[in-house]
């Protein structure tokens, strides 16, 4: 009922606006016939764009053919983009490599929120089905928001412009590693056409997703020491997401209007087992702990969106409404049996714990905008607006009474399972965050010959009031205002037919994590040592510099190289309160705070063309490589940013055979190492390679079925862990523990066959 209630709500303006405001002539415009959307008929390459600001583009035909099941599959086979998470997880984009909070993630040019406590939101939520394009922003611009020191990624979807027809997608998936079950759908339905006086887009997506994973782990005393045990954990992930999207474009009053609905459905269920052995002896006398945890996810994504340009006052004015929200309910059960603790041979079960977790968090998002442009003498256009945005999130994070009992040695009974207490918030857990923005922007355009050039300036005002609902009521509310002017610079020169130079410069900000700006203690969560937030918190700042130089190959192809640069002030870091901590003597309350300096900079080479200088026309290549590098100083000094890969490397190629009506291709994709280091535990994580091919066939105009093979080459996560007790011990290196792991094997190959039926 939610999500019909939901689809309803979408619809209703886009039902209503065709039928009130519609004028007597049809709209006029192009689009995109069904056929060139289902099969290309040549290779697809990065389109060359013809904007200021250095920006890669790439239509989904790019993507389509590796059949990406979420926009952060697509992304992988897009420079600098890297995913710290799990075998065949591509959920926080990075880009540049540097944490998903300094990547700015825009859905049609517009903020979404994210349930991240980094302000992330994850691409895996977004079917690729829904995509018309998507487009990497490498520096800022005044009209968008500063939030971007990395960079952006806007996912531009579908609109009713981009279909004249419809299609059907039908496939299944096949997991062969899996001991889980096999087999998984996919399934989807797109339409575009005339209808009243516009233009209406709408499309709904239902795609299944497996991943079972096996994990080992070999913990040590210290490196080269003595095993104190070993683990062997399988995770398995399932669920299902469920897409809609509608879009309708209809003349209005001398303008257009443009209203689009997205709603985006997650259902995960992730099932951690582990078996852990003393001393690494994997037999069963040595089983020391059997444990079991359960999450339940679900997640609600929701935007609706309204648009309305005409030419008025001399220019072009656009006036925009959005709103969006995310509810993000999470159930985490958690059963453990220990053994050994008294010491007899046989693993007879000696301790029993039992605990259960809540999580409920709302985002709600209300979106503004005025926007008029004007054009000036001598080739020149100006720009200003202001654009406002409230947020508010909720939320609740709740804990039962722990279950825990000792078990007497068989024969004697085992004591009966009580059944869990009343739940009840953790400190700080029942919190809201209401955060307003006022960003009045002006910026100036011009053309002059081979010059191409945009300056602007922006002013985000940001006004933050944090209320924790857990503490007394004169303790409750925290507020914490800040304005920055960000000032940007772009410019591209082109010196031929074929080559460019782009250049750009921009001040960006990186307003802080959620779960930093909360007051809540949080016991023993760095090592013995306890951790309380920081209300007073200010955003990080960025100066950064992007010099590129392109060159057309061919008709369709380009080759590029960028160099970055980001100087980042008023990092946000951990520090010791000094503050003796819940543990005693020898522990600590550390918080975060505003200090330090980093930089952050980089090599970003990329090639996209058929090879038709050559006389194989039919032939397309690709090949991405970012090398990536940072410095900054913590409490233990010099390091990188935490989780930058050092380098990122992507080829593969396409083969169209026009003759038999199909195709052929791969894509091998390297990340390369990343390290962590955070207060009382360091981390350095290895990936694998990864190897997808596909294999396509034209049936009749209107069918294509195609065959893809993903992670063909077994992709491993390799961790290892180094961890200390408190501060004091890391920097001495007096280890609490030293720990292996790998995450393999099952994660396995996974085959996809999807018929796409155009009507």
């Amino acid at each position: 009922m939610k999500l019909k209630l939901l689809v309803g709500a979408a619809l209703a303006p886009v039902l209503a606006a065709g039928a009130a405001f519609a004028q007597d002539a049809e709209y006029e415009g192009p689009v995109t016939a069904v056929e060139d959307v289902i099969v290309t008929g040549q290779p697809a390459m990065r389109n060359r764009t013809d904007a200021v600001v250095p920006t890669l583009s790439y239509d989904l035909d790019y993507f389509q053919r590796f059949e990406p099941l979420t926009v952060g599959d697509a992304l992988r086979r897009v420079p600098s983009v890297t995913f710290l998470s799990d075998v065949l997880e591509s959920d926080g984009a990075r880009l540049r490599g540097l944490d998903p909070g300094y990547t700015k993630i825009l859905i049609d040019g517009e903020e979404v929120p994210g349930s991240g406590v980094d302000r992330s939101f994850f691409v895996d939520r977004i079917p690729a089905e829904l995509i018309e394009r998507v487009e990497v922003v490498r520096s800022s611009s005044a009209n968008r928001s500063g939030d971007a020191v990395a960079g952006t990624i806007n996912i531009v979807l579908r609109d009713a412009l981009s279909l004249d027809g419809g299609y059907i997608r039908l496939g299944a998936l096949m997991f062969p590693d899996s001991d889980y079950g096999e087999f998984g759908g996919t399934y989807g339905a797109v339409w575009g056409g005339q209808v009243g006086e516009g233009r209406l887009l709408v499309g709904a997506n239902v795609q299944d997703r497996r991943n079972p994973k096996n994990k080992y782990s070999i913990r040590y005393d210290e490196p080269g020491g003595t095993i104190d045990n070993t683990e062997v954990q399988t995770d398995v992930r399932d669920g299902t997401d469920y897409a809609f999207n509608a879009s309708y474009e209809v003349p209005l009053a001398g303008g257009m209007l443009d209203l689009s609905g997205v709603f985006v459905r997650t259902d995960r269920f992730q099932d951690e087992d582990s078996l852990e052995y003393e001393g690494g002896v994997e037999t069963r006398a040595n089983l020391a702990v059997v444990n079991d945890n359960d999450l339940d996810i679900r997640t609600d994504n929701l935007s609706l969106r309204g648009r309305y340009e005409r030419e008025m006052f001399g220019g072009e004015t656009t006036f925009k409404l959005g709103y969006a929200t995310i509810d993000d309910e999470q159930y985490e059960f958690e059963a453990e049996s220990e053994y050994l603790r008294d010491g007899t041979p046989f693993p007879d079960e000696d301790r029993f714990t039992l605990d259960s977790e809540t999580i409920d968090i709302q985002d709600e998002e209300w979106k503004a905008a005025i926007e008029h442009k004007i054009e000036l003498s001598g080739d020149m256009e100006l720009e200003f607006g202001v654009q406002a945005n409230w947020k508010t999130r909720d939320s609740l994070i709740t804990e039962t009474p722990r279950i825990r009992f000792n078990v007497p040695n068989a024969p004697a009974p085992r004591p009966a399972v009580p059944p869990f207490g009343a739940s009840s918030p953790v400190l700080g857990g029942d919190a809201s965050i209401e955060e307003n923005r006022i960003d009045p922007y002006v910026m100036v355009s011009g053309n002059s010959g081979a010059l191409r050039w945009e300056a602007g300036l922006r002013y985000e005002a940001t006004d933050v009031t944090i209320t924790d609902r857990t503490v007394p009521a004169a303790q409750q509310v925290t507020k914490n205002d800040y304005g920055e002017f960000l000032p940007s610079f772009s410019l591209r020169w082109r010196l031929n037919d074929t080559d460019r130079v782009i250049f750009s410069a921009a001040r960006t900000v990186r307003r802080p994590n959620f779960d930093r700006l909360s007051p809540a203690l949080l016991e023993e969560e760095f090592g013995d040592s306890d951790f309380v937030g920081n209300p007073e918190l200010q955003p990080e700042t960025a100066v950064g510099f992007d010099l590129g130089f392109e060159r057309r190959l061919g008709r369709r192809g380009v080759v590029g190289i960028n160099a970055f640069y980001r100087d980042i002030t008023d990092l946000i870091e951990e520090t010791n309160t000094g503050v003796e901590g819940s543990a005693g003597p020898g522990t600590f309350i550390y918080t975060v705070d505003n200090v330090g300096d980093g930089k952050v900079y980089g090599l970003e080479f990329d090639l996209s063309t058929p090879l038709d200088f050559i006389g194989m026309e039919s032939t397309g290549v690709f090949l991405n490589y970012s090398w990536l590098d940072s410095e900054i100083t913590d409490f233990a000094g010099e390091r990188r940013f935490n989780g930058q890969s050092d380098f990122v490397f992507s080829a593969g190629f396409t083969q169209d055979l026009p003759t038999w009506g199909a195709a052929f291709g791969a894509s091998y994709r390297k990340q390369g190492d990343a390290e962590d280091r955070v207060l009382t535990e360091e981390v350095l994580t290895s990936y694998g390679a990864d190897l997808e091919v596909f294999i396509e066939k034209q049936i009749g105009e209107n069918i294509v079925v195609r065959l893809t093979g993903s992670n063909l080459l077994d992709s491993s996560k390799d961790e290892v862990f180094d961890k200390f007790d408190s501060v004091g011990d890391q920097l001495a290196r007096d280890y609490d523990e030293y720990e292996i792991e790998t995450e393999a094997e099952a994660a396995g190959p996974v085959y996809q066959l999807v018929m796409r039926i155009a009507f």
